[in-house]
């Protein structure tokens, strides 16, 4: 493992310690108006295809019927991520134990911000990682195979995910927001506590509501409606529903209010990602424990969100490719296996995919701004309540 997954591992681990416990494809897609997806027709000649539809329908937007000039993408596919948003810095940057870990590994909303009008104005568009790619049935086998993936003239595409957007209860404590919930009009929104105690309900605090509106008065910004990857775990519920306490008598409002926000998440675009289940190391961890951690996110969360092709490393700490947990990971329905890197490196094997993703964080604003200048100038966005780099 890097130095950031060391750095990583050592302040996550302490948090959670303290908080918890091929032939050619010849296929033709076609928009289907009735039911706003598009549909492949499969011909003889070509292989089965297993996953080739878009979940998000695009075309009721007025700014979005203006027909642009496409052309396929043959550059490094960037794949960023972040984790939930500090909304108060001066909760998550108060001098106690966990401050540190906040400069590391956080970003405010005024950061978050800036980042996005960078990323717009460097000609990025997000895309679907389900997009970039095909899986194919030959003989009984699975085969993936990359996909030619079209984009608006002069467009770079972009995938974000956010890891951890459970809101444990350490983030609670810090400045992040406690949950997201669905407002009286239809609109994805925080609810969070500032630092006087007093309840928020905002649609500008956080990765999901920023980033729906921003692709809403940009449009250009999103390809076929793509927004990101949530990934994950599951020892303190998802999104901030504590959908794991199988003793509280609210057990089932809170899995039926976290089915409903999933829902509309998907709805808008947004897809979700194991990221583990107690988000454990992969990698130093036992293939008995590791089978225990997987089959409990897959008994308790996948239910929630539905079967995810995507796993996202706790730590971004990989597993070889011959690895038996590897096996055991792709048994259980994984094509698309995501680290952590400098920079966005991916690999097409006959059967699945590695890729690595960029940290987008306060250790990477501090060490490696260099790394960092294709996507923003870190001096530009950098928040004033952030603590000065020794």
């Amino acid at each position: 493992m890097d130095r950031y997954g060391k750095l990583l591992t050592s302040t996550i681990i302490s948090l959670l310690l303290l908080n918890s416990g091929c032939g050619a494809n010849k296929n033709e897609e076609v928009f289907n108006q009735k039911t706003c997806e598009y549909e492949t027709k499969i011909t003889k000649s070509t292989p089965e295809v297993l996953s080739t539809t878009y979940d998000k329908c695009v075309m009721d937007s007025p700014k979005a019927e203006a027909k642009q000039e496409l052309e396929e993408f043959k550059g490094n596919l960037q794949h960023i991520f972040f984790h939930p948003l500090i909304i108060y810095p001066k909760m998550a940057f108060d001098g106690d134990y966990l401050s540190q870990g906040y400069d590391d590994w956080f970003v405010t909303v005024s950061e978050f911000k800036k980042i996005l009008d960078n990323l717009y104005a460097k000609n990025f568009i997000l895309v679907d990682i389900r997009d970039t790619y095909d899986v194919f049935e030959i003989d009984g086998k699975r085969i993936i195979k990359m996909k030619k993936l079209m984009v608006p003239k002069g467009k770079k595409p972009l995938i974000i995910s956010i890891d951890d957007m459970n809101y444990y209860q350490y983030m609670i404590d810090n400045g992040n927001a406690h949950k997201l919930i669905i407002d009286a009009d239809g609109a994805i929104k925080t609810y969070s506590t500032n630092e006087k105690k007093e309840k928020i309900i905002s649609d500008d605090n956080d990765i999901v509501p920023i980033l729906d509106k921003f692709v809403e008065q940009n449009p250009d910004f999103s390809l076929n409606g793509a927004k990101g990857i949530i990934a994950l775990t599951g020892y303190e519920g998802v999104l901030g529903y504590r959908t794991n306490d199988v003793k509280s008598d609210n057990l089932n409002s809170e899995r039926t209010e976290a089915e409903r926000l999933i829902e509309k998440l998907k709805e808008n675009g947004w897809s979700f990602a194991s990221h583990g289940y107690g988000h454990l190391d992969t990698n130093e961890i036992s293939f008995k424990r590791l089978e225990k951690d997987t089959l409990r996110w897959k008994n308790e969360v996948e239910p929630l969100i539905g079967p995810t092709p995507v796993y996202i490393y706790p730590f971004g700490s990989t597993v070889n490719y011959n690895d038996t947990k590897f096996k055991f990971l792709m048994d259980n329905g994984f094509d698309v296996f995501c680290g952590v890197g400098p920079e966005t490196i991916t690999e097409y094997k006959k059967d699945c995919i590695l890729t690595d993703r960029r940290p987008i964080d306060g250790y990477s604003f501090h060490n490696n701004s260099k790394n960092l200048v294709d996507l923003f100038d870190c001096d530009q966005i950098l928040d004033k309540f952030r603590p000065k780099s020794n």
